[in-house]
């Protein structure tokens, strides 16, 4: 059983934590073999902001993107333009695909299966829409999941709207998707809690994943 490394951050700037997962990628691919690099999950919020997947489009900003106020990057991974802030709860597995299956959407599927797990502890049925990224409840998205994976080895990964201030997505089509709701787990559990929700998730990524959280 790999051991996964879990690393609680916090409110971190999204430059901070873009550096040490980019840190962390090129240590692992330079030292692909190496027994002592475990896996890692790491666990933050964001302060608000916007990012774009590589190719993505600005049409689905609903702000003059040049000529914003707003903090806005592109980025690595996959997928259309999401937000980011405080009550959303991330999540960026650093891991090596090569011990587990090479197949990226394979990895998609587990990313979900982690969530939804979450969600059932708090009696959510979490749901899967065919030819999406992504878990909803009901018909409101909860979870988004975008990653980048270099030489079998993953970064980026999937934001869980616990209880966030969602009115940041009213300037933005959330993943180019303009005919799904984007919602939160707060929407259903009005007094749910960030802090136990991060150790749900640890939890079910352990289970999902099958590894040893350290």
């Amino acid at each position: 059983m790999r051991l996964c490394r879990v690393v609680n951050l916090g409110v971190v700037p999204y430059q901070t934590a873009w550096d040490l997962q980019r840190s962390l990628v090129i240590e692992r691919k330079a030292n692909p073999n190496s027994p002592d690099l475990d896996d890692v999950l790491i666990l933050l919020e964001h302060p608000p902001i916007y990012t774009l997947g590589q190719g993505s489009t600005t049409s689905f900003l609903k702000f003059n993107s040049a000529q914003t106020e707003h903090d806005l990057v592109w980025i690595e991974r996959g997928g259309e333009v999401t937000y980011h802030c405080p009550g959303q709860l991330v999540g960026y597995p650093i891991l090596n695909l090569t011990y587990y299956q090479k197949d990226l959407h394979w990895y998609l599927r587990q990313l979900e299966e982690v969530l939804i797990q979450v969600l059932a502890v708090y009696g959510l049925e979490g749901t899967r829409i065919a030819g999406m990224t992504g878990v909803w409840v009901s018909d409101r998205k909860v979870a988004a999941i975008g990653i980048k994976v270099s030489r079998w080895i993953t970064m980026h990964g999937f934001a869980l709207n616990v209880c966030p201030d969602l009115s940041g997505f009213d300037q933005i089509i959330p993943c180019g998707i303009a005919d799904k709701a984007v919602g939160s787990m707060a929407q259903f559990i009005p007094d749910i809690q960030i802090d136990r929700v991060r150790e749900q998730v640890a939890i079910a990524f352990a289970a999902v994943f099958q590894v040893r959280l350290t």
